[in-house]
């Protein structure tokens, strides 16, 4: 039972994180008065960060279901 909690629980509450530091961002930028490519760039600087972890996931999730 709490194994299938975890496993059903823990990439919900990762993607809600995902989402709300994505919001962060976007709040800074508007905060900021960074304009389109000001807003841009902190996606992309910030994001860098969340995109990474989404890509270790994904490898992990390849190498331990016996790789491509």
């Amino acid at each position: 039972m709490q194994q299938t909690f975890e496993a059903w629980i823990t990439p919900i509450m990762i993607g809600g994180l995902i989402l709300f530091m994505c919001f962060i961002i976007w709040d800074l930028a508007r905060k900021s008065k960074a304009g389109k490519f000001g807003t841009i760039m902190l996606f992309i600087v910030l994001g860098a960060g969340i995109l990474g972890y989404v890509i270790k996931v994904i490898i992990t999730y390849v190498m331990e279901s016996g790789g491509v």
